[in-house]
């Protein structure tokens, strides 16, 4: 059997394998990595080591770690608070806001994660507050970043630009944008009357952030996160000394004013959310080491929260994001990714060529770089794009540009990650299925219906 069959058919084993039985699809990830890499590649271990994401492991370890100090000091809380005043209580504005901000952050050159680990945190603990479907917010988050990612200026559209024009391709910029954002607005709207929307236009919070009816939250929920295994085994050698003090900042912060001594930490966590995103989104700096650092430093100031932050890590879904992401980057090292692109490409039918690329896109994008995906499989289309076809090139790279990019919704993926690890008052592996569903529901429909829309059509 050809090699790349073989990868693929291990990574469809492995999504069988963790959905059949309880475990951790990154420790099959992982072990598949090394057997296919060594018995199938005749790769090294520093090749094979070679495709581990440390960017995104320092990225969801990072944020999650900073995120949970925000929340367990009580200024996530605050924070909630004073955004509900500013929007005058209406509740049904707040995943609209977070929508366009996150919109706005990547149509001004913001990365598409940095914009969603930068809002997906606090839009999730609005979610948590007020009874908002978790799942409904964490996906506005990121089909807000992935609308806005297509601006002349943003890092997608500046490299699928570059690439349109290397190529020697017809190159409409404002196409490529509008189509993006068309698209992920409407589903967003869409995702929002289906997921309770309706009942959030019904519901008014009082000038003091609290909502008449009790709001539909987990209160099991401590931090950033559900406490989960990792956080468990971290917890049990402070357990009996930690948990008045944890108790008081979880409900005296939401519900009274803080001291003077912790409101002027709150201040100090709100100038490291926001130096974390000037120095990201201004000066390019990797987003996992900023958050590092700044939770280092609002650690030096109160050390008691430091060893519950980081037992509130979503080590587990680190683990496989990760693993995945090893896996995937050993397929693309064996030439795996190459191959399925060339074969489609190779078709007769220019149009079928077309959906078939758009297909290719989305799955790959679902576990690797969009970025990558666009720079590998858009050169592939050129020969029919210039072969007088009637397919048009504009619409093309619209579709190719769209399918590629929305699936970042997936659990697999750095946004859909990002939305996982900060989710509050969720059973985990209920709303991982979730994430799993719809990033597979939007892989097979979304190639299809842009491929109508912007090719065919």
């Amino acid at each position: 059997m050809n090699s790349h069959w073989i990868s693929i058919g291990a990574l469809i084993g492995m999504f069988v394998l963790a959905t059949a039985l309880p475990i951790n699809m990154g420790l099959l990830a992982f072990v598949g990595a090394f057997l296919v890499g060594t018995l199938v590649a005749g790769m090294g271990t520093k090749a094979i080591i070679g495709g581990f994401p440390a960017d995104l492991f320092l990225t969801l370890a990072g944020i999650t770690y900073l995120f949970a100090l925000a929340q367990n000091n009580g200024t996530i809380d605050w924070l909630v608070r004073m955004a509900v005043r500013a929007v005058r209580g209406r509740i049904a504005a707040i995943p609209w806001i977070m929508f366009f901000i996150a919109a706005l952050l990547t149509a001004v050159g913001a990365v598409s994660p940095a914009a969603v680990a930068i809002i997906a945190p606090i839009a999730l603990g609005f979610a948590a507050k007020y009874g908002i479907n978790p799942l409904m917010m964490g996906l506005l988050v990121i089909h807000g970043a992935q609308g806005g990612g297509f601006s002349p200026i943003s890092i997608y559209g500046g490299i699928t630009n570059k690439i349109v024009a290397k190529a020697g391709l017809p190159l409409n910029e404002m196409a490529t944008m509008l189509a993006s954002m068309g698209v992920n607005l409407a589903v967003a709207v869409l995702l929002f009357f289906l997921m309770g929307g309706a009942r959030l236009m019904r519901m008014k919070a009082d000038a003091d952030g609290s909502v008449p009816a009790t709001p539909r939250v987990s209160h099991a929920q401590g931090g950033a996160q559900v406490y989960g295994d990792a956080e468990g085994e971290a917890l049990s050698e402070e357990r009996n000394t930690a948990a008045r003090s944890s108790d008081s900042l979880m409900r005296a912060a939401p519900e009274q004013d803080a001291a003077p001594q912790s409101r002027s930490y709150q201040v100090a966590t709100v100038v490291g959310l926001l130096a974390l995103a000037v120095l990201t989104l201004f000066f390019k700096q990797d987003i996992g080491f900023v958050s590092i650092t700044i939770g280092l430093v609002l650690t030096l100031m109160a050390p008691n929260l430091q060893k519950r932050a980081l037992g509130q890590v979503s080590w587990p879904e680190i683990m496989l994001i990760v693993g995945v992401s090893t896996y995937v980057g050993v397929m693309d090292k064996m030439g795996t990714i190459d191959f399925v692109g060339h074969s489609v490409a190779q078709l007769t039918s220019p149009l079928v060529a077309a959906l078939l690329l758009c297909f290719v896109g989305a799955v790959v994008s679902a576990f690797a770089s969009s970025t990558a995906v666009l720079g590998s499989l858009i050169p592939l289309a050129v020969p029919f794009l210039q072969g007088g076809s009637d397919v048009s090139a504009v619409g093309f790279i619209a579709a190719m540009a769209v399918s590629s990019t929305i699936v970042d919704v997936s659990p697999f993926s750095t946004n859909g990650a990002l939305v996982l690890a900060n989710a509050k008052g969720v059973d985990r592996d209920r709303f991982f299925r979730q994430l799993m569903v719809y990033g597979g529901l939007v892989t097979l429909v979304a190639p299809l219906l842009v491929w109508l829309l912007f090719v065919v059509l």
